[in-house]
């Protein structure tokens, strides 16, 4: 049979198209699932551990034991202590049932993609403190409407424990505890090596609308039209000093 040069050069661009289609799709490929290095890796693990208080710590596990699961719309499940239980439990025991167990639970089966050099970034977001499991509107408010002992309960593990676990740091988060924001800038400066406390303090200074950090460059970088729920800032000394310095003068003019 023979092939006119016609056919022969539209034959000749639809092999191209499919081998670059073929390229392009494997160049993606190993880019999105590129293996993190060992110490983003190790970085990655620890950005994941929670605080586990210890007010009536036997009591409130012996408890959780005996919940019994159940259904909600879809895949949403719920694990919540009755009524009668919750309300004999202290104050402090309650805290630390919020913290050890969200009453929501549901099925995610997205696989998340590696993020390099995890280690070396300051995030403007956290990442979710208990996998596929979620606090429900009764332990969201217990924190809003508990706000002062809640912070000073963190505040007492933080400095015995000198860790900031990620579920204390959403609970400072979600109450808005810019007055912890000495104990954290203490804690990260024993070792400077958990820089989501670093995302902490940018948090306080977002939620509250601090001027200085509102119209910087880091906040368009973070927070600005094209920024991403991972958007992140270089972890450097300059980075790292000018988050805390920002974070002392705004948490020393709010408590004037």
């Amino acid at each position: 049979m023979t092939i006119t040069l016609k056919k022969y050069i539209q034959i000749f661009f639809l092999v191209v198209g499919m081998l670059s289609s073929v390229s392009v799709f494997a160049q993606e490929d190993n880019q999105q699932w590129i293996e993190a290095s060992p110490a983003s890796q190790a970085y990655h693990a620890s950005r994941f551990k929670n605080t586990t208080p210890p007010y009536g710590l036997a009591k409130v596990k012996a408890m959780i034991a005996g919940i019994k699961s159940t259904g909600g719309d879809g895949d949403i499940y719920f694990n919540v202590l009755s009524s009668k239980l919750y309300q004999n439990l202290s104050l402090p025991e309650k805290f630390t049932y919020h913290m050890i167990h969200p009453e929501i639970s549901s099925q995610n089966c997205d696989i998340p993609t590696p993020i390099l050099e995890e280690d070396l970034k300051i995030f403007g977001n956290l990442p979710d403190p208990f996998d596929e499991q979620n606090w429900s509107e009764r332990q969201l408010n217990f924190f809003i409407s508990n706000r002062d002992t809640v912070l000073s309960l963190i505040s007492e593990s933080i400095n015995r424990s000198k860790k900031v676990g990620l579920n204390y740091k959403i609970a400072i988060e979600h109450v808005n505890g810019w007055e912890v924001i000495p104990v954290l800038i203490n804690v990260y400066k024993t070792d400077r090596k958990d820089h989501d406390i670093l995302t902490v303090l940018i948090q306080l200074m977002k939620k509250n609308d601090y001027q200085p950090f509102m119209t910087s460059a880091s906040y368009l970088k973070l927070y600005g039209n094209n920024s991403t729920y991972t958007s992140f800032i270089s972890f450097n000394q300059a980075n790292e000093d000018l988050v805390i310095n920002r974070a002392e003068a705004f948490y020393n003019g709010r408590k004037k």
